[in-house]
């Protein structure tokens, strides 16, 4: 049982951003100090990623842990209320992302996903980003 009101649980619901997300504005910050230039939501490639650096062919996804299940991961947990609805939500989430990081991979996009929880050490993920997209060039 949810211990919220059905109207309330909507209103949270509601406020859930799918752009502009805190996450993806400390990336973008991230990558603008590190001196990468980028587009943001392009529209003409598979799965409309969050960012884009046509230089590199690399399409960034920033996934949150809880929707997009970051595995091993603290903020991945399971809600423990209506429990089919949440696995069904996942697995179509888990599904989606791999049907977009195959249609990038065979349009020549380089798929890469930061998580959520990777923008807590801004160090490590500065080295990451660096070896992944200096490899693609």
């Amino acid at each position: 049982m949810d211990s919220i009101s059905k109207a309330h649980r909507s209103w949270n619901m509601s406020k859930i951003r799918s752009k502009d997300t805190k996450p993806e504005k400390t990336a973008r910050s991230l990558l603008h100090q590190l001196g990468y230039r980028f587009r943001l939501n392009r529209k003409d490639i598979p799965g409309r990623p969050d960012i884009t650096l046509p230089k590199y062919k690399a399409a960034i996804y920033v996934h949150g842990c809880f929707w997009h299940r970051h595995e091993g991961c603290k903020l991945a947990y399971t809600p423990k209320s209506n429990l089919a609805f949440w696995e069904m939500k996942f697995q179509k989430n888990i599904r989606r992302d791999i049907e977009v990081q195959n249609s990038l991979r065979q349009t020549e996009w380089n798929p890469l996903v930061i998580w959520e929880c990777e923008l807590q050490d801004p160090d490590a993920l500065a080295r990451r980003l660096h070896k992944v997209l200096l490899s693609k060039r």
